[in-house]
């Protein structure tokens, strides 16, 4: 089994809480990390400056695919931020409590 953490971003707190309290209910995540950030990015032609919420999502290889649809499809940005990143190493027994987490 291997593990990743998926990392996307919201436009407010509360969106963030809600989406990551769905994430977990919904078993595709075991846990999810919510911070505040500033994200400066390009868009429609000019730079940006927002205050926004970054989500980290701990799930594993076979819930990554309906994980990434489930946040596309309640998320308000055009093009959310969906990037997965693959777990090189973790201890046996927090990878082996996601893998628990996200059993349905």
């Amino acid at each position: 089994m291997e593990h990743y953490q998926l990392v996307t971003t919201t436009d407010s707190e509360q969106a963030a809480g809600d989406l990551a309290e769905a994430i977990v209910e919904a078993r595709l995540g075991a846990c999810v990390h919510v911070m505040p950030i500033t994200s400066v990015y390009r868009w429609d032609g000019k730079v940006t400056k927002d205050a926004e919420w970054r989500l980290v999502v701990k799930t594993t290889s076979d819930r990554l695919d309906e994980l990434m649809a489930f946040v596309k499809q309640r998320h308000s940005y055009d093009v959310p931020q969906l990037v997965a990143t693959k777990l090189a190493q973790g201890s046996a027994d927090y990878l082996d409590w996601i893998t628990t987490q996200t059993r349905p």
